[in-house]
């Protein structure tokens, strides 16, 4: 099973991709991997998402394909069945905890306060997603949370932009980020897969203090 620490460490950014177009899957995924960001999340948010998964392990095998917005528990296996190697949910719930232990991937869980966060690492979790980042506090959050539980890192997600990615590196407790803007609609409407490549390298500029 992949390890999750060492794939958030790979680096600085993850791309949380809403793919609408199967056939956009690949090209978009490939301009990516070519900017240098080659762990790729695909949300479970398009009728098409499974498919684009499934697409993208096929043709780029040196990526890390994994699949967000996982909410309830036929999703791991769906994912799983589509060759997704790593889960990331919103939440955390009993039945996903559960549901995670069924699947040959790592969950990455998503959580917003400090209870969720002791309850996530009680259920075994220790590399969580901050979600919403911005809404549950970004930066000052994560600071306040990473004195009194040091075994925990995170991948915070939501709302965090090119300009306030550093910001959050900068935290020990950061491995890595997530973000859309490195893959926005408008671009992928376009398939403007060059600005797209270009937006990755630039995020590869970012340089997380963890590592």
């Amino acid at each position: 099973m992949l390890v999750l620490r060492e794939m958030m460490s790979i680096a600085p950014v993850i791309p949380v991709l809403t793919i609408a177009r199967s056939a956009d899957a690949v090209p978009l995924c490939t301009a990516l991997v070519e900017g240098g960001l080659r762990v790729l999340e695909i949300t479970l948010r398009t009728e098409v998402a499974l498919d684009a998964i499934a697409r993208v392990r096929a043709a780029l095998p040196h990526a890390i394909v994994g699949a967000g917005t996982l909410t309830q528990a036929r999703d791991f296996k769906s994912a799983e069945s589509a060759g997704a190697q790593f889960g990331v949910s919103p939440g955390l719930t009993d039945e996903l905890a559960a549901a995670a232990r069924t699947v040959s991937f790592p969950l990455l869980p998503g959580v917003m306060t400090p209870s969720e966060v002791i309850k996530a690492r009680a259920a075994g979790f220790q590399e969580l997603k901050l979600f919403p980042a911005e809404q549950a506090g970004g930066v000052h959050m994560l600071r306040a949370i990473g004195a009194p539980i040091p075994d925990v890192v995170f991948c915070p997600t939501g709302g965090i932009t090119r300009a306030t990615a550093a910001d959050y590196l900068a935290l020990p407790c950061v491995l890595c980020v997530g973000g859309s803007w490195i893959a926005p609609s408008s671009l992928i409407e376009r398939r403007d897969w060059p600005a797209i490549r270009a937006l990755a390298a630039d995020a590869m500029k970012l340089k997380p203090a963890a590592q």
